[in-house]
């Protein structure tokens, strides 16, 4: 690990070698001046740089004691990029520390009143003396770290407020100096390696621009029952546009919209909105609605149905709903035994789309050595989108160290590429986006794997991607297996189509 760390003032350095006494700590003094002298100091250092310190805080969210990670740099020469400090600011994170990433402003004299309000409004978050023309002058990629140590409410120039702010600034620079050797340990060049077909598929590209489309048509507030699709950032930025997401439909004001997430809902959901007169707008994935329709086919004709599925699962439940009497729901071999049904020549199988095809065949094979007569959907109910990213993250694991999955916890595609990997043998880690990825992942790891569940945005692989540059520079290849060409048409009540 090489990591020099340049600090303004004593008090900072003191901070970095009370956290990490293993460091390079170079002071070189206040001001644009001292700080273009200072790229010398690290002349020579072939490792990476982080300017560590103190700064007063632009946005008022800010108090003492919070850490401000840089994107960029802006002085009045120009703005100076950083690389993404996506997986430090996780580390910090989860250490207990408030950690904002976002621009950082030098300035030539210290700032406060209508100025400081006025670089605020820029969307800054802090601001300081040196890091602008420290990194311009370094020529090189660097990482700047700042403790808070006045906010807006209480400004360094009135000196009753300065002392609790600067210790707080001290504590917090101290712990999170100590933090950096984690990070610093896994700094160093990559491969990575995307699979393709990866992230958001065609039914959920069409949930999400219902939504989108019908808050652009009607305004807010559009409400959705459950969550559109099993992604957190999905849902946080449809939920700053205007979309209000409840579990049930009489949550909703009577006579308002509402929108039926892509996992689908039940008879019994639907007859629940039509009597409180809602205007419904329906944005079940057609490839759920195809099993929906099966399931009420078979139960029509007699059928018991053996639905192969996790329990609790919204989709499940959906699907359950269309003939409660005749649906059991099953998740693995070792239950097969234990399914009554009335008469064993009269059994059907169905799935929920988002299984692992493998695992799902084992059981389906299993269902049909204890019931031979046993029927069968008209075709696989395993969605192709599912089953395009299950190949691509078996490719990836043959010759990657570790393969990262992007997607939510509660998302059951997601899950189940992580379980595809480490079946074909590879590391494998779900993460919600950049700064989950815990250091440790990455330790003796040069060729990274990585894709995203069908719920999961490109965005958020694109931060993946950024995340790991910042450590080092990446090259990046694709590992492809199909090329996905199928898009759903908007239901007729939204945009265009109304």
């Amino acid at each position: 690990m090489s990591l020099a760390v340049l600090t303004a003032m004593g008090i900072e350095a003191r901070a970095v070698r009370g956290g990490a006494p293993w460091a390079r700590v170079e002071k070189f003094g206040i001001g644009p001046a001292r700080a273009e002298q200072a790229a010398s100091l690290v002349s020579g250092h072939d490792g990476t740089v982080v300017i560590a310190g103190f700064a007063g805080a632009l946005d008022e969210r800010l108090q003492p004691g919070d850490i401000v990670l840089a994107s960029e740099l802006r002085g009045p020469d120009g703005t100076v990029a950083c690389g993404d400090p996506a997986i430090l600011a996780g580390v910090l994170r989860r250490a207990g520390l408030r950690v904002y990433v976002g621009p950082i402003v030098s300035s030539r004299r210290i700032v406060h009143g209508a100025r400081r309000r006025e670089l605020a409004a820029t969307g800054a978050l802090a601001v300081d003396m040196e890091s602008a023309w420290l990194a311009e002058a370094h020529g090189r990629p660097v990482v700047t770290l700042r403790a808070v140590s006045d906010s807006q409410d209480q400004e360094i120039y009135r000196p009753i407020r300065v002392a609790s702010g600067v210790r707080a600034a001290f504590r917090s620079l101290r712990q999170a100096s100590a933090l950096l050797g984690e990070w610093a340990d896994v700094l160093g060049e990559r491969e990575i390696v995307l699979g393709s077909p990866r992230a958001s598929c065609a039914g959920v590209v069409r949930a999400v621009d219902i939504v989108r489309q019908a808050l652009a048509d009607r305004g807010a507030p559009i409400y959705v029952r459950k969550q559109i699709v099993h992604n957190a950032h999905v849902v946080s930025e449809l939920e700053a546009l205007g979309a209000v997401f409840v579990e049930e439909v009489d949550e909703v004001p009577e006579g308002a919209t509402v929108i039926y997430s892509a996992h689908g809902v039940s008879p019994a959901v639907r007859q629940a909105a039509a009597e409180r007169d809602l205007d419904v707008i329906d944005a079940t994935c057609p490839l759920v609605a195809k099993v929906h329709a099966e399931t009420r086919r078979f139960a029509r004709r007699g059928f018991d149905i053996v639905l192969v599925g996790h329990e609790g699962h919204e989709e499940v439940e959906g699907t359950i709903g269309e003939a409660p009497d005749r649906v059991r729901v099953i998740s693995s071999v070792e239950e097969v035994e234990a399914v009554a049904v009335a008469d064993p020549e009269r059994v059907a199988y169905l799935t929920q789309t988002t299984l692992a095809v493998d695992e799902t065949a084992l059981v389906v094979e299993a269902l049909r050595e204890r019931f031979p007569a046993l029927a069968g959907p008209r075709s696989d109910d395993i969605c192709y989108a599912t089953q395009n990213r299950q190949d691509a993250v078996r490719a990836l694991a043959r010759d990657c160290d570790i393969v990262l999955v992007v997607g939510s916890q509660n998302s059951s595609n997601s899950r189940r590429l992580v379980e595809v990997a480490e079946r074909a043998g590879s590391r494998s880690q779900l993460i919600e986006r950049a700064d989950d990825i815990r250091p440790e992942l990455l330790r003796d790891v040069r060729r990274v794997g990585l894709t995203a569940g069908a719920s999961a945005p490109e965005e958020l692989v694109e931060g993946v991607v950024s995340a790991l540059d910042a450590l080092g520079s990446v090259s990046v290849s694709e590992r492809v297996v199909a090329t996905e060409s199928i898009q759903f048409k908007l239901p007729p009540q939204v945009g265009r189509n109304r």
